[in-house]
């Protein structure tokens, strides 16, 4: 192992669809949604400390270094395992904060399964899903690994075969507090929740759209801009990046050729599962 720590891939996510079926006692909101990996990923560098001490040079503007959430999971695997081994973090961060592709999740399973591993702490991936719903609704989906139909809070997954796949994402300027959104008045909470599977390319759609639109009108030009060449375009989670399915690279990357120059997009093929989902048991 290297010792100044080995890089580990944090893939993003796509919600397929994302409808809000209700709200709960608890004051959040039953979901349904459908998981997608890409290949369009952060990478956290992780070494393992002897002296116990978890040691973060994850710098994210605006959220303080306790409310990291690779540095929560790390303490956290650490707090129930009783393990006396520490950990230091490093984050290469490509994915946009606020950009409704799952990032800061997907970095704080990337710790969980990593550390569960290079501490020997042997969790399985049950109890692993059980830490994960604790630090954020969207870390589960990552623990989990697999393409999945996601209810409940999205902690209550179904692994869901889904066919190969190319997306163009686009990355307008804005970040989403996913929580303003759920909070806003006129959010529909109401919508019917599907038989799936199956599931295909323009089912259902993204309940909290019209919301972040509205709140962020960039959001709105690059959906108008995407589906002038792809009608079933939509937001990912909360926003901000929005995306469309292709069948292939090439498909994907004519229209991205199309994009204007204040616009920028990325092509990223679909996951059959996340790249570390045989780090769990």
């Amino acid at each position: 192992m290297n010792p100044s720590g080995d890089w580990y891939p944090a893939p993003a996510k796509l919600n397929l669809l994302l409808h809000v079926l209700g709200r709960r006692e608890d004051g959040y909101h039953e979901l349904q949604t459908v998981f997608r990996f890409i290949d369009w990923q952060d990478r956290v560098r992780i070494r393992v400390r002897e002296d116990g001490e978890i040691r973060s040079a994850v710098a994210l503007p605006g959220i303080a270094a306790e409310e990291n959430l690779c540095t929560r999971a790390a303490q956290l695997l650490k707090q129930e395992t009783g393990t006396t081994l520490g950990a230091e973090l490093a984050l290469e961060k490509n994915l946009p904060v606020g950009g409704g592709v799952g990032g800061g999740s997907s970095d704080a399973a990337t710790v969980l399964l990593v550390l569960n591993r290079l501490w020997k702490t042997a969790l399985s991936r049950a109890a692993l899903l059980r830490l994960a719903v604790r630090l954020g609704a969207d870390v589960p989906a990552f623990v989990f690994g697999r393409n999945a139909l996601g209810e409940g809070i999205g902690e209550r997954l179904r692994a869901l075969e889904l066919a190969e796949a190319w997306y163009l994402v686009l990355l307008p300027a804005a970040s989403v507090a996913t929580s303003s959104l759920f909070a806003d008045n006129a959010l529909t909470r109401n919508t019917k929740a599907l038989t799936i599977p199956p599931f295909f390319r323009g089912l259902g759609g993204n309940d909290l759209e019209a919301v972040a639109v509205r709140r962020h009108p960039q959001i709105g030009a690059h959906l108008e801009w995407l589906r002038a060449r792809r009608a079933e375009a939509r937001m990912t989670g909360s926003g901000a990046c929005v995306f469309a399915e292709f069948d292939s690279r090439a498909e994907a990357g004519a229209v991205l050729a199309e994009l204007p120059e204040d616009m920028r997009g990325i092509v990223a093929r679909g996951l059959e599962r996340h790249p570390l989902y045989d780090w769990a048991d």
